[in-house]
């Protein structure tokens, strides 16, 4: 299950860097992209390191917090350390982009899991 949720959380950095670009009038040429993906990446990937090594499920929200958390903060803090913007604005959106979607998501598949047990059940 972990395997799909690291694809999800990948898919939606991706769409938060391209609705960011396209929003910005930066384009969407490949080069432009990864240059805006990869911190992010990094910290998606470091996310779902936390989350393997403590063998938190990374579907639940408790470990979809981790990865979000992760996502940003070690994305904000690599964005800095090679000179790209922070502004405070982007950090909200970050947070309030990737947050609504990564626990979003997961919320909404555990409550979809939980009604289809209940139906089985009966």
């Amino acid at each position: 299950m972990n395997r799909v949720w690291i694809v999800v959380d990948a898919l939606i950095v991706l769409l938060f860097v391209g609705i960011g670009r396209s929003s910005h009038h930066h384009g969407l040429r490949f080069s432009g992209v990864v240059s805006t993906t990869w911190p992010f990446a990094v910290g998606l990937v470091l996310g779902w390191l936390y989350v393997t090594l403590r063998r938190q499920d990374g579907a639940s929200l408790k470990g979809g917090i981790a990865v979000w958390l992760f996502t940003v903060i070690v994305g904000m803090i690599v964005r800095v350390l090679f000179g790209q913007g922070t502004a405070l604005a982007f950090i909200i959106v970050a947070l309030g982009f990737l947050g609504a979607l990564m626990l979003g998501l997961r919320a909404l598949a555990a409550r979809y899991l939980r009604w289809r047990r209940e139906r089985v059940s009966v």
